[in-house]
């Protein structure tokens, strides 16, 4: 089945506006149907949860919708999804709680590819309690994970590995599976940082092979927060710092003061919206939200090929560096001898939104050596189409051509 763009934009207010939006990456546009959740849910009747009056089992239900349908589109227990601000403080939040078992002589294991939210936590809560950090490197050639690092740095010592599923800068997808496996073997943890991966590919958390799963649902059409998800008995392993009359049940015991009932409506309201997206025979919303993630990802694979076959075309003047085998519609480009930030205000002067930096990407951005101080990243994301595409390559070749 292929996505009928047209129907499908049409859904999005913020396309009215005539911005071609290439930031994906750093957050997508909602659907009137998401906002038009949120303000239900916040307009009420709304009040703390409980059982005895209307408001009070409105912000229930909002809670534990929020719940089920985070579950249904990463292939998690309900028990297992916990809220968060975003997936930073999550991953704050986690290493603090993982670090209280760990000390001198236990190792913790990063990826120079990831994002700085997931590791620079990691590396600070090693420091404050004498752990030692050890890094899995990626090819700035290939922009692929060199797996011989990998089989180097995780060693009987290491108590938990922290790796992305998807490099935000590059889109680069490293072999998840085989570096779980790794440290599965040697009895570690895995938290693996979902957040862009998310967006582009359907999510089964066994399968990935992760113990620790973040997201954010405003990069998959949704509104700003985080969700991690763990299995149950896990989270019923640890112990985190919280008030003294806080439940203790999971996973309320890991989120703090009064949730965002609305917010959580909206997430509700996302996921709802993409497994709408292919209707068809398939019974339930984990199985519709597996056919609509097929047919996104040909859509997005489409618009990928076409912005490839345009830079080449560019010729000499554009370096695309997104280039490992397996990788999201994430295009990292920079321009030899001119300013990624001058492309990108370029192209905002005609109102095409691809931005210019190293998107907190810190370690991948350095590992890269680039002579620029910036590069642009295009991301597609599913509302993108074909003449989002003809005027973004047009535009860039009015740039080089300059």
């Amino acid at each position: 089945m292929n996505l009928d763009i047209a129907a499908f934009r049409a859904h999005f207010p913020a396309l009215l506006t005539d911005i071609a939006f290439f930031d994906g990456p750093g957050g997508t546009q909602a659907p009137a149907a998401v906002g038009a959740a949120m303000a239900g849910a916040i307009t009420g009747p709304l009040s703390n949860r409980g059982s005895g009056v209307l408001s009070e089992t409105n912000a229930d239900a909002a809670v534990g919708g929020f719940r089920q349908a985070m579950a249904d589109l990463l292939g998690a227990h309900p028990r297992g999804v916990v809220y968060g601000r975003s997936a930073t403080q999550l991953a704050y939040d986690f290493s603090r709680h993982l670090a209280k078992s760990w000390g001198p002589g236990d190792e913790v294991v990063v990826s120079r590819l990831d994002h700085d939210s997931n590791i620079r936590p990691w590396l600070q809560a090693a420091e404050a309690v004498g752990a030692t950090v050890r890094w899995i490197e990626f090819d700035p050639g290939t922009t692929e994970i060199d797996e011989a690092s990998v089989a180097a740095t995780i060693t009987e010592r290491t108590r938990l590995v922290a790796v992305t599923a998807a490099s935000n800068l590059l889109g680069t997808k490293p072999p998840l599976r085989r570096i779980a496996d790794a440290a599965h073997a040697v009895g570690a943890l895995v938290y693996v940082d979902g957040v862009h991966y998310t967006a582009h590919a359907p999510v089964d958390v066994q399968e990935l092979g992760a113990d620790f799963f973040a997201c954010s649902p405003y990069k998959f059409l949704g509104p700003h927060c985080g969700v991690l998800v763990a299995d149950p008995e896990l989270l019923e392993s640890l112990q985190p710092d919280k008030l003294l009359p806080s439940t203790n049940e999971v996973p309320e015991r890991f989120e703090f003061g009064t949730l965002p009932y609305e917010i959580m409506a909206g997430v509700t309201a996302t996921v709802d919206f993409l497994a709408a997206i292919a209707p068809g025979t398939a019974t339930g919303r984990r199985a519709r939200l597996l056919a609509s993630a097929q047919v996104l990802d040909q859509h997005e694979l489409t618009l990928r090929h076409r912005l490839e076959a345009g830079l080449a075309d560019l010729g000499d003047p554009v370096t695309l560096h997104s280039r490992a085998r397996e990788r999201t519609p994430t295009l990292l480009v920079t321009f030899p001898g001119r300013s990624s930030a001058d492309a990108y205000r370029y192209l905002a002067d005609q109102d095409i939104l691809a931005p210019a930096g190293s998107f907190y990407a810190y370690e991948a951005f350095r590992r890269l050596d680039l002579e620029d101080s910036a590069a642009l990243r295009i991301g597609v994301a599913p509302y993108n189409d074909d003449d989002d595409v003809d005027r973004l390559l047009a535009a860039l070749g009015g740039f080089v051509a300059r």
